[in-house]
């Protein structure tokens, strides 16, 4: 089930266009770009990703505003900031009973989703397409911050299958590369790098322990 924080902007703001590949505010492009999915295309998508991840049960998906995703996940996980997506699983209940036919819930920040969907140069309907993805393998049991590779590796092949952009892990690890340093080079000879520069450290005598040994230049008394 799609619901819609009755707070929310039935069209949200765009974002700046500083980031790279975001159509000028105002064209039809950035509006289109910027627009809400209705509830049936997002329902239509979250039954073929939740068939695609063998999740079974109902799930319910809030998108909601970052102030109301900021209170829960200072609630539930102790971070007092705005995120992108919230996955609430439910508790094992008896056999046959209602909470046995739900997963569990999802809450995406509309806001939170547009910025990044800019940043990524995809429309805000993309954007809620991977953050539903990667919610439904948490609520599956998947936890990219405790295993070794499995949830990025089962969210790759998944996206693939559903179409979709880069995932949230993968962009996360991207983002946390050490840039390469370029080499220095001397102004005296382009082209060439510079050497690095190591502080010479005194040759010390064996036989006098302490004491730096003489420069080769140096003059006998």
């Amino acid at each position: 089930m799609i619901l819609f924080d009755p707070d929310l902007e039935a069209d949200p703001a765009p974002a700046s266009n500083s980031a790279k590949r975001t159509p000028a505010p105002g064209s039809p492009s950035s509006a289109r770009n910027s627009r809400l999915p209705s509830a049936r295309t997002l329902a239509r998508f979250l039954a073929l990703a939740q068939s695609a991840v063998r999740l079974k049960g109902q799930v319910n998906v809030l998108l909601t505003t970052d102030t109301a995703i900021r209170r829960l996940n200072r609630q539930f996980r102790g971070k007092n900031k705005a995120t992108d997506v919230l996955s609430f699983p439910t508790e094992g209940g008896f056999p046959g009973s209602a909470s046995e036919r739900i997963a569990g819930d999802l809450a995406i920040s509309a806001p939170t989703a547009l910025r990044q969907a800019a940043g990524q140069g995809h429309a805000l309907a993309v954007e809620i397409k991977v953050l539903i993805l990667h919610g439904l393998l948490h609520l599956a049991g998947y936890d990219h911050e405790a295993d070794t590779g499995q949830m990025l590796r089962r969210e790759r092949t998944l996206r693939a299958r559903l179409n979709l952009p880069q995932g949230l892990i993968e962009r996360t690890e991207k983002s946390n590369q050490p840039r390469p340093r370029a080499p220095r080079v001397s102004p005296l000879r382009p082209g060439k790098p510079k050497p690095p520069e190591h502080p010479r450290v005194p040759q010390v005598s064996p036989l006098r322990p302490g004491r730096p040994l003489a420069s080769k230049r140096s003059k006998r008394p």
